[in-house]
């Protein structure tokens, strides 16, 4: 009998089947409190963040737009807007309890006729071949089992010419900031996540996951070898959070 396969989550090895499940359960813990927690840990800079994906995302109206990882809905929130009623927005996440807050929220601030929402896992997309203009995942693709799975996936369900852009945390460009960032989200944000969601097992689990995630120029390479063309990324916040893009050739 072969040995199982074996995956990261966090800085624990465990088997490569079991990992999605625990995902689940971190993301099952925070839902409720997500929003509040995003503000609270980035000083409510992801709102800028998210900002400079829309500039880059290209996207017009009558366009479709798929947000995996969708969580909350803040992107989805602004395609649904940009796309108008000829267009298209599918927010997808493969967790519900996150799919349920995000649907929930939005339509309770009137975004609906455009925007779907499908649970889905990002490695297998459930959607035919060449269906968006844009593909968004911002700060999920790290908590993805087989991220080369997922990233051939978003290839398939894009249009030729369409853009794959990936927000998501990453490695800091100077040493004195690496520190003071490793200080914070190892002391800080698991109090905080004690203090505000009352879990701060899955806020540690969270900082180990950035820590785990390929840096700037490897998640660059993995794009390219998935099929991507014209692959370039934006460092935000001095390398904590990068935006990389890819094109659909």
């Amino acid at each position: 009998m072969s040995e199982k396969q074996k995956t990261h989550f966090g800085y624990r090895e465990v088997d490569t089947d079991a990992k999605a499940g625990m995902v689940a359960n971190v993301f099952h813990s925070v839902a409720s409190r997500y929003d509040l927690m995003n503000d609270l840990m980035s000083g409510g800079v992801h709102r800028i963040w998210k900002r400079f994906t829309i500039e880059l995302s290209g996207v017009r109206k009558g366009h479709s737009v798929l947000d995996i990882a969708g969580g909350t809905g803040d992107l989805a929130a602004k395609f649904s807007r940009i796309v108008g009623d000829e267009g298209r927005v599918v927010l997808a996440d493969i967790n519900d309890s996150m799919l349920k807050v995000g649907r929930d929220k939005l339509l309770d601030t009137g975004h609906q006729g455009n925007i779907e929402f499908v649970q889905a896992d990002a490695q297998f997309l459930p959607f035919p071949d060449d269906s968006f203009d844009c593909i968004t995942i911002a700060f999920g693709l790290r908590n993805v089992t087989a991220k080369e799975t997922a990233l051939r996936s978003m290839l398939r369900v894009l249009k030729p010419g369409g853009r794959l852009l990936v927000l998501e945390f990453s490695k800091p460009d100077n040493e004195l900031l690496s520190k003071a960032y490793d200080t914070y989200s190892f002391r800080v944000l698991p109090l905080m996540g004690k203090l505000v969601a009352g879990d701060s097992d899955s806020y540690q689990y969270l900082a180990e996951s950035i820590r785990m995630h390929p840096d700037q120029d490897t998640l660059k390479d993995m794009m390219e070898d998935a099929g991507f063309a014209k692959v370039e990324y934006h460092n935000m916040t001095g390398g904590i959070v990068a935006l990389h893009k890819g094109i659909k050739a």
